[in-house]
């Protein structure tokens, strides 16, 4: 598929220096860009490869000016980056298929939407609906009852158990797995355990994103509820009860435990793990491998195990980088108080 320039700064409503009518059909990086490619530059420290990259036009921002010749065109636009990935995107949606494939199990119950693709040895069971334009890759499994909005995208091996409810414009990748019980069982005084049923679901609203075998767990009553433009990595663990906030985005490995509820336009990074029934507020960052044992309002930075000020955290780790010097500059002075004690005992 190819596009000229002109084209393409249309889709985005682009300044165009350089040939309007050259063609793209590939993207490249900027330092190994090659003919035909669309590359961009958004990080200064990446500069000195728009004068040599063999690609064919470069996005770059309004203010850019060259310094030397350039053998590229420019597109010019606000933002780059966010340039490119709309093209990116653009481009994706291009490539979608639309079909059902003959392995595919499709309960006759299950209400379909236009345009969608089920591919091969998918199984939909009864009461599912899928809304337009969904995408449904191989080996995926939908339970009784789930429903899914349009231009919704499940990649291979995705399991969704029954009545789950899952939004618009989101992307599961392969292994994730909503739905599944959550973590509940009652001691017993012969020192086994009960299983308590998990009768609730899984809400994931619009535009939510989810990184490959991730587990969301149903609630035990209600939802465990993802809220629209959240961004989960791969491997992270949402418990039952637990509620995220929108545009909360984790790094992977991270571990929420139950009923925790967590605020909008939060940051977490890899690995960080959070107790349960917490209270996270809004726009929180978390640094990567901390471990978040209390609740934290509203705009804190916190880092750690346990997680704490991240300012306070960064200082008591220099003085902990040092606790072998410091403690042996402590005994050293404690032997000097000793000696100076004992003579003191002499004169006296």
């Amino acid at each position: 598929m190819k596009f000229t320039v002109k084209q393409i700064a249309d889709k985005i409503g682009a300044t165009i220096v350089g040939n309007p009518d050259a063609l793209i059909d590939r993207f490249s990086k900027i330092e190994v860009g090659e003919e035909g490619g669309l590359s961009f530059l958004a990080n200064p420290k990446y500069t000195h490869y728009i004068y040599t990259t063999g690609a064919t036009a470069v996005l770059v921002s309004e203010d850019f000016t060259p310094e030397k010749p350039l053998t590229t065109t420019l597109i010019k636009v606000k933002d780059p980056y966010l340039a490119f990935a709309q093209l990116m995107t653009f481009y994706q949606e291009q490539q979608r298929k639309t079909g059902i494939s003959p392995f595919a199990a499709v309960a006759s119950s299950a209400v379909i939407g236009k345009n969608v693709y089920i591919g091969d040895f998918v199984s939909i069971s009864d009461g599912v609906v899928i809304g337009d334009n969904c995408q449904i890759y191989p080996h995926t499994y939908i339970g009784d009852g789930v429903q899914i909005g349009h231009d919704t995208v499940l990649h291979s091996g995705v399991k969704v158990y029954h009545s789950c409810v899952i939004g618009n414009y989101c992307t599961f990748h392969s292994g994730v797995i909503i739905g599944a019980d959550g973590f509940g069982f009652a001691p017993q005084e012969d020192n086994q355990y009960m299983k308590i049923p998990q009768l609730g679901n899984v809400v994931i609203e619009d535009h939510v994103d989810i990184g490959a075998n991730t587990c969301i767990d149903r609630s035990t009553l209600g939802s465990t509820i993802i809220h629209k433009g959240v961004k989960l990595c791969n491997f992270i663990q949402v418990a039952h009860n637990c509620e995220i906030g929108e545009n909360t985005v984790m790094a992977a490995m991270c571990g929420i435990a139950g009923s925790t509820k967590i605020g909008k336009n939060c940051l977490f990074g890899g690995q960080v793990g959070v107790n349960w029934h917490l209270n996270i507020g809004d726009n929180v960052q978390v640094g990567a491998q901390s471990a978040v044992t209390k609740s934290f309002k509203s705009g804190s930075v916190v880092l750690g195990s346990p997680a704490f000020k991240a300012q306070d955290c960064v200082k008591s780790y220099a003085i902990f980088q040092n606790l072998p010097q410091i403690y042996a500059r402590l005994q050293e002075l404690e032997q000097q108080v000793e000696e100076l004690q004992a003579k003191k005992d002499l004169q006296e």
